[in-house]
C-alpha cells in the first residue's frame, strides 16, 4: 500500500510541475472590465491614445491610461523603471484585465532587466502589442502565460483598419478562438504539427533572446518535451541581416526543436544578393536546411496593420499546410 500512494503522490507531482510548465491563458474579459493602455517602448502620438481608448469603450470596457503613457525620455516612454512601474500597477490592480500597448518602438526589453520572471508568473493578464512587444510576449511564456501578438492604439481607430482583424482581437479577448485559413504559397512546404504557438518580430527574438538565460523564451529546460510552432515577420531588416538571423537560429539549435515554421511578411526592404523577394531567400535557406516539417510563406502576420491577425504566444496550435491552403486552429 505504502508503495501505491509513494507512486500515486509521484504522478501527482509530475502532473502539477508538467501543467506549471504549459503557459495558462489569462481570463477572458467581460463587458465593464478593465483595460490599461500603457507605453512599453516608444512614445506614441497623442491620437493613438485617444484611438485605444475610444475602441476600448465602443467594444464594452473601461480603458485605464498609464500615468507616463505621453512621457519622453531620448524616445522612449519615460525611463525604463517609469514604464515598468505603470506595467507593475496594471499587473497588481486585480481590476485591469489586460494591457494594451500604444506602439512599438524601441525600449520594451529595457524593463526585463529589472524584473524576475516569477513577479510576471504571478500575475498572468493579456498583454497585447507587436514589434518590440515581442520582448515582453518573450516574457511573458517564459514566466509561463500566454500573450496576444496583435495590433496596438494606433490601429485600433485608423479609417482604414481591417475590420475582420478587429473582430479578431475583440473576439480573442472574450474567449472566442480563431481558425485562420489562408491561400496557399509556391513555396508552401506541406505537413501538419501541433504545438506551441512562439515567435513574432524577428530582431527582438532571434538577436535579444535566443541565448538569455532569464529570459529566453526557447530555453532549452523550459521547452523540454514540449514542440513549438514559431512565426517570424519584420521590417526594415535587408536581406543579408535576415540570412544571418536566421543561421544564428539554426546554429544555436533553437530549429531543431520546432515542428512548424509560419512566416510572415517582411517589409521595408531593398533588393540585395542577387535576391528581390525575401521569401526567395528564406526558401533557399530553409531548404538548405533539409526542415522535414510544416513551412508556410506570407502568412498574415506584419507590421503592415491591415495584414496582422492576432496570435496567441504560448497556446497549443495546429498548423495545417496543404497543396491549396494553409489552416491554423487554435
Amino acid at each position: 500500500m505504502k508503495k501505491i500512494i509513494l507512486t500515486l503522490m509521484a504522478a501527482a507531482a509530475m502532473t502539477v510541475t508538467m501543467a506549471q510548465q504549459m503557459p495558462v491563458a489569462p481570463d477572458y474579459l467581460k463587458p465593464g472590465d478593465k483595460v490599461a493602455i500603457l507605453s512599453l517602448a516608444s512614445t506614441p502620438k497623442k491620437a493613438y491614445v485617444d484611438a485605444g481608448v475610444a475602441t476600448l469603450k465602443q467594444w464594452g470596457y473601461v480603458p485605464v491610461v498609464g500615468e507616463h503613457v505621453l512621457d519622453n525620455c531620448h524616445g522612449y516612454a519615460g525611463t525604463p523603471q517609469q514604464r515598468l512601474d505603470d506595467l507593475l500597477k496594471a499587473l497588481r490592480d486585480p481590476s485591469v484585465k489586460a494591457i494594451l500597448s500604444t506602439r512599438g518602438g524601441y525600449g520594451s526589453a529595457m524593463m526585463l532587466g529589472l524584473i524576475h520572471p516569477d513577479t510576471l508568473a504571478k500575475y498572468p493578464k493579456w498583454i497585447i502589442g507587436y514589434s518590440d512587444i515581442t520582448s515582453l510576449h518573450s516574457a511573458q511564456v517564459r514566466a509561463g502565460n500566454m500573450s496576444l501578438h496583435a495590433n496596438m492604439c494606433g490601429n485600433l481607430a485608423d479609417k482604414d483598419a481591417d475590420p475582420v482583424i478587429q473582430g479578431y482581437l475583440r473576439d480573442i479577448l472574450r474567449g472566442q478562438l480563431p481558425t485562420y485559413r489562408v491561400p496557399a504559397h509556391a513555396y508552401n512546404q506541406p505537413g501538419t504539427a501541433q504545438g506551441i504557438l512562439l515567435g513574432g518580430n524577428m530582431a527582438v527574438f532571434s538577436v535579444n533572446f535566443s541565448g538569455s538565460d532569464q529570459w529566453d523564451f526557447l530555453d532549452r529546460d523550459y521547452i523540454a518535451d514540449r514542440d513549438v510552432i514559431l512565426f517570424f515577420e519584420d521590417v526594415g531588416e535587408s536581406i543579408p541581416r535576415v540570412a544571418s538571423m536566421l543561421t544564428q537560429l539554426r546554429l544555436k539549435g533553437v530549429l531543431n526543436r520546432v515542428r512548424g515554421i509560419i512566416i510572415g511578411r517582411f517589409t521595408d526592404y531593398k533588393p540585395q544578393n542577387g535576391y528581390t523577394d525575401m521569401n526567395d531567400m528564406l526558401h533557399d535557406q530553409l531548404s538548405s536546411f533539409g526542415l522535414d516539417i510544416p513551412i508556410c510563406y506570407d502568412f498574415p502576420a506584419s507590421h503592415d496593420e491591415s495584414w496582422n491577425y492576432p496570435l496567441i504566444e504560448g497556446h497549443p496550435v495546429t498548423l495545417d499546410v496543404t497543396e491549396t491552403g494553409v489552416t491554423l486552429r487554435f
